[in-house]
């Protein structure tokens, strides 16, 4: 990808290994020139992927916070808005898999998934739009999964939540486009080649192998492209999958 020359800044909220999508996202948007506010739980991993931004002329900034807890969030922002730049684009990107068949799913795991796909989302929206509506632009990524659509087992709460999460981009979508900001729901329908696929479900990335995965840079690519649309024809959903990947 070559290196462009966007103005103002990008937001990652679940930036975590550098095989993982967060990380892609923050990459690629720095690659088209944006500055990277790059969020997650761990200290080491951000700055990893800040120095992998550096070393690409890129720039980042690195910001440990807990998503789905209020008052970190309301620290993330005062960190943003004391920059005073232009949110060009931002991705949600949070959530953990976590299988249970349905009478052994515990409050705790479907309290997890919540605060992770619903509330974690309700709280970085509100303060995002805010600061896109003021700018009268902006695209917002909402990455979902096969479980926005249906629910399999043993994956039944994770679906419950990424409903949710579905929902709350398309009300966004509906309240917020009239008004310049482009808010897309991403439903990855299939295993991702980066290492939370191959460390959880290492059994299924065998089976399907190369060609089977859906590959970090494209989906990034993919997100780019969608930001990059005239608003005479946006998209507000979209799903991505490997090309032999049943559906």
């Amino acid at each position: 990808m070559q290196q462009a020359t966007q103005t103002g800044s990008a937001i990652v909220v679940g930036v975590g290994p550098e095989r993982g999508l967060g990380a892609a996202l923050a990459m690629c948007f720095a690659k088209q020139g944006l500055h990277v506010f790059i969020v997650g739980r761990s200290t080491e991993k951000l700055q990893h992927i800040e120095q992998l931004i550096q070393s690409s002329d890129g720039r980042a900034t690195p910001i440990v916070a807990d998503i789905t807890v209020e008052q970190d969030v309301n620290q993330l922002f005062h960190v943003i808005r004391a920059r005073s730049d232009i949110i060009q684009v931002a991705a949600y990107n949070v959530d953990s898999n976590i299988p249970a068949p349905f009478l052994e799913t515990s409050v705790e795991t479907l309290t997890t998934l919540w605060r992770q796909n619903c509330l974690g989302a309700f709280l970085f929206a509100q303060e995002l739009i805010a600061i896109m509506q003021a700018q009268q632009q902006g695209t917002v990524f909402f990455t979902g999964a096969t479980g926005s659509l249906r629910a399999k087992p043993p994956f039944t709460a994770f679906a419950m939540t990424k409903t949710g999460l579905r929902a709350l981009a398309q009300g966004l979508a509906r309240e917020f486009s009239p008004q310049g900001i482009h808010v897309v729901h991403t439903v990855i329908d299939g295993a991702i080649d980066g290492d939370r696929s191959h460390n959880q479900f290492s059994d299924i990335v065998n089976a399907k192998g190369q060609d089977g995965l859906l590959h970090l840079e494209a989906i990034a690519q993919t997100y780019w492209a969608i930001h990059q649309q005239p608003r005479s024809a946006w998209t507000h959903e979209l799903d991505l999958r490997p090309f032999k990947e049943p559906f």
